[in-house]
């Protein structure tokens, strides 16, 4: 199977190329060299051609070819750079060698599971390292132990698989509302109550709703993570990932559907429902809301995760690659919290007490 694994190197020296999130480039840490991804994708494009030309075979044609020596459920490759044996489960795309540390695309992953897009990085590791300082600073019962930066064991930026849904859906809505007046008649208190039945019918379009296509990530980490700013996708090329971890999809778009029409319906209802205003009172009496049409796109999404353990327990926490935003568990110092309620208490009674005594000083009666 010819060019199954890919290491991406640089053009002047041959060292590793990865994608640089501050520089947006693919970088060499060891000349210094940077390459956009057109011009890395250029480069192999010729290096290919002219290898098929002099009649050369793949280098990693031979070194991918699956292994019987792999556990269940996984697949053994063999590093181009250093042909060490690596093993990857069946679905991971882009992995790092742990003897010569060059980053590998199993470009076989993407000829039956390739991406329609990519987010390139666009936060850096230090910086995501900082948005995890930043976002424990937020955290007073926080143990001061914890937010230490040495506690950080793991810090990895993974392209995690998602489907972007788009489309349309029909509702067609009716609410029982009231409105009421009072006035006096004579010894008589009068309450009017008019009725109405409001309608509400029309379609709601939904464009590039997110939902992680893989197993192995926290649905409600990644649902945290949003928004992404998908205007600025680029189509997929293997280019972007090097320096990265990248699984395929194990999720496929039927069984992630249920869940994203859920949540456009709930938005539906909700934006139907805030239109029916100036009543007293609101009683939905048929809600019926389906999808008429619907698109499915596969994209790879930047993800730094960040793992920790503290007393014995592990925290991870994930960044958006994009936008830096920071979600988490994060442990409480019981100690400090139960600190912290005693004095506020002591406060407050210490407060009520200087109000009574100024009561009775005044001459005052409680």
């Amino acid at each position: 199977m010819p060019e199954q694994l890919v290491n991406y190197q640089c053009p002047n020296c041959g060292g590793p190329l990865k994608w640089d999130a501050g520089l947006q480039k693919l970088h060499c840490d060891y000349c210094g060299s940077s390459f956009t991804e057109e011009e890395t994708e250029a480069y192999y494009r010729k290096k290919e051609e002219a290898e098929a030309e002099a009649g050369a075979q793949a280098y990693a044609e031979e070194a991918g070819e699956w292994s019987d020596s792999a556990p269940d459920g996984m697949k053994a490759y063999h590093c181009p750079s250093c042909g060490a044996e690596l093993i990857a489960d069946e679905n991971t795309a882009v992995t790092t060698c742990p003897y010569c540390n060059n980053p590998t695309v199993i470009s076989a992953q993407f000829k039956v599971k390739q991406p329609k897009y990519v987010l390139p990085f666009q936060v850096t590791k230090e910086q995501a390292e900082t948005r995890l300082q930043e976002f424990y600073q937020k955290k007073p019962f926080l143990p001061h132990a914890f937010s230490n930066r040495n506690h950080i064991q793991e810090v990895k930026g993974v392209y995690v698989p998602f489907w972007l849904y788009s489309g349309t859906l029909a509702a067609d809505c009716t609410y029982h509302c009231t409105r009421t007046r009072q006035y006096s008649q004579g010894d008589y208190m009068v309450t009017e109550t008019d009725h109405f039945k409001a309608v509400r019918r029309g379609d709601v379009s939904f464009q590039r709703v997110p939902a992680d296509a893989s197993s192995k990530m926290p649905d409600t980490y990644m649902d945290a993570l949003e928004p992404f700013d998908y205007r600025k996708l680029e189509n997929f090329s293997s280019a972007y990932m090097p320096g990265y971890l990248a699984d395929s999809y194990d999720i496929d778009s039927r069984e992630s559907q249920k869940r994203t029409d859920e949540r456009m319906i709930h938005s539906t209802l909700a934006l139907l429902n805030s239109t029916v205003a100036g009543y007293v009172s609101v009683i939905p009496e048929r809600q019926d809301v389906y999808r008429k049409e619907g698109t499915a796109e596969y994209v790879f999404l930047p993800v730094w995760l960040l793992s920790t353990q503290f007393e014995g327990k592990n925290y991870l926490f994930a960044v958006n690659g994009q936008s830096g935003k920071t979600v988490g568990d994060l442990p409480a110092d019981t100690g400090k919290f139960i600190r912290t309620i005693v004095i506020l208490t002591l406060i407050s009674f210490a407060i009520i007490a200087l109000i009574l005594y100024f009561l009775i000083a005044r001459g005052g009666t409680i």
